[in-house]
């Protein structure tokens, strides 16, 4: 989606020298009474309303109506010269859906639209909507990567009903250097069957000038805002392959868990020897997200995910629990965009990005789960890919422009989520905290008790894939899901009392295989089981 005509807008309002990057501004001099509207863009939008679900649906037809904002990374450095012109959120306060406590299946079944109206015309029909028409959202953030375009011809080709998915992308790239993510290979009229031309009314592409990239999580925020009410949402890296009838498959897979609060996340197996040519999954492994630990380093350490176990899933006939999300790939209904989104306010992250969703999702209601089967493979810069994967630029070329964003950034993301206890408060931007922050469903502390992770001391219980991987996480957490479907109740008494141990008491010996240890896993587990009956 290339944006213009707000160019003579912009031009008349600020005066001087704008630079166009077909959706960016990178400078606009002279700008007058920034203070008054900086404050302007900080006020929220406060509203109950759900917008009226439509499909098709594309941020084309707002032309004209989009948001002016700061750029977060010039912002944060001093500069409040550099607007951005980007889409609106959907709902725009997640506060007004979620309202703090656990959201009602009925508020739920309002948000998602179906390809095909009921005899009203409502697009918003809930579990009543067929599911081979219930309407995906697929969003990725690219930074020149020349594989963006063979990702979303992937996602095209290989679903059983291409007809109902919509592709965003955050495209950032240099303009005349790098390729659009939307550009097919040759022109359309010599070839209209390609993806990119067939179903080009389907893709929405957000361009932006590399130099204004600042992150994953400034790129996947701008993904949050093209959402338009689908009624699932994915979230995808740039260089992925999928497989044959992967909408039905990770559909089927999801309400499996008949949990309308589950969120199908994980690392992404290599592409290598995985997939054949026709789409076909070779393998029936997949990763599971449990090993976590402290990131090494004296300041603002955090969690970050290690390589994560992967085997023929421990749970058969629905995806697994696990306690940790992951930003490769995520699969949910819709209103976790809408609960849970990216924060503004943190340029130059990388690391982390995955610990504010995580956890602020699991404040808010959410339960996280490995997929059964992978409906899709990454192209890792391992292989006959590495030569090609490693010349792909990263953000980070970048870095001199925003030095010393990222660590304040950082403060603020730990401080949302509990994890920095010994930073005082007023060292962090407290900003739209509210709209970017956690929920009342369960707080941040739980999710530490339960899993093990100390955030003083910043340490962690050994060996939580024990617990994970094993399947007894799955097994002792699953009984608890609420009758309605809307997540799993941590307040029962079996969940709230339980906290994670290290059962090896810290030795490092291998994951694989340990009699010893499955003896007493079996007696852990059938002591959990019998708090269930109470």
């Amino acid at each position: 989606h290339r944006r213009r005509r707000w160019v003579e807008r912009m031009k008349m309002r600020f005066g001087g020298r704008i630079n166009l990057s077909t959706t960016g501004i990178e400078d606009v001099a002279d700008a007058e009474d920034t203070d008054d509207y900086d404050d302007a863009l900080q006020e929220d939008t406060i509203s109950g309303d759900i917008p009226e679900a439509k499909w098709p649906i594309s941020i084309r037809d707002e032309d004209g109506n989009f948001d002016d904002v700061l750029h977060p990374g010039h912002k944060a450095k001093g500069n409040p010269d550099v607007i951005m012109s980007v889409p609106k959120f959907w709902i725009d306060n997640p506060v007004s859906i979620h309202q703090n406590k656990l959201m009602s299946r009925e508020l739920a079944m309002k948000i998602g639209s179906c390809a095909t109206s009921d005899a009203n015309g409502n697009h918003a029909r809930g579990d009543s909507c067929p599911v081979s028409e219930r309407t995906i959202y697929v969003a990725i953030a690219s930074y020149r990567d020349y594989q963006c375009r063979d990702t979303v011809t992937s996602i095209f080709e290989r679903a059983k009903f291409p007809e109902r998915v919509r592709v965003g992308v955050v495209d950032q790239i240099v303009d005349g250097e790098d390729g659009p993510c939307d550009a097919p290979y040759r022109p359309c009229k010599d070839d209209p069957e390609q993806m990119l031309c067939k179903y080009k009314s389907q893709i929405d592409v957000y361009q932006v000038d590399a130099p204004l990239a600042i992150g994953p999580v400034f790129a996947r925020h701008l993904g949050h805002r093209m959402y338009r009410g689908e009624y699932y949402y994915m979230q995808s890296d740039a260089h992925v392959t999928f497989t044959r009838d992967w909408d039905v498959d990770i559909i089927s897979q999801q309400e499996a868990t008949k949990n309308e609060m589950a969120v199908l996340s994980t690392y992404l197996s290599d592409v290598e020897g995985t997939i054949s040519k026709t789409g076909k999954s070779l393998i029936n492994t997949r990763p599971i997200m449990c090993n976590t630990d402290y990131e090494s380093g004296e300041n603002n350490r955090y969690l970050r995910h290690g390589s994560q176990p992967e085997a023929v899933p421990t749970i058969r006939g629905t995806p697994q629990l696990e306690p940790y999300w992951a930003a490769g790939y995520s699969f949910s209904r819709g209103h976790f965009v809408v609960n849970v989104p990216y924060d503004f306010y943190q340029p130059m992250i990388f690391q982390g990005e995955e610990m504010s969703i995580g956890i602020r999702g699991f404040t808010i209601g959410y339960d996280f789960y490995a997929p059964e089967r992978s409906v899709c493979f990454h192209h890792y810069a391992e292989g006959k890919n590495k030569k090609a994967r490693n010349k792909v630029p990263h953000y980070w070329e970048h870095t001199n422009v925003y030095a010393g964003t990222g660590i304040k950034a950082m403060y603020r993301l730990l401080g949302i989520v509990h994890m920095n206890p010994e930073i005082d408060r007023n060292e962090w931007d407290h900003t739209e905290e509210s709209k970017y922050g956690l929920g009342g469903v369960r707080t941040p502390e739980q999710f530490y008790s339960t899993f093990g992770i100390d955030v003083v001391h910043k340490r962690t219980e050994k060996h939580l894939c024990r617990f994970v991987e094993t399947g007894m996480m799955h097994r002792n957490f699953s009984p608890f899901l609420r009758k309605d479907g809307m997540g799993i109740d941590y307040g029962a008494a079996a969940i709230d009392s339980y906290k994670f141990k290290d059962p090896l008491n810290g030795e490092k010996i291998s994951e694989d295989g340990d009699d010893e240890y499955e003896e007493e896993e079996d007696d852990e587990d059938e002591s959990m089981q019998d708090d269930t009956s109470h």
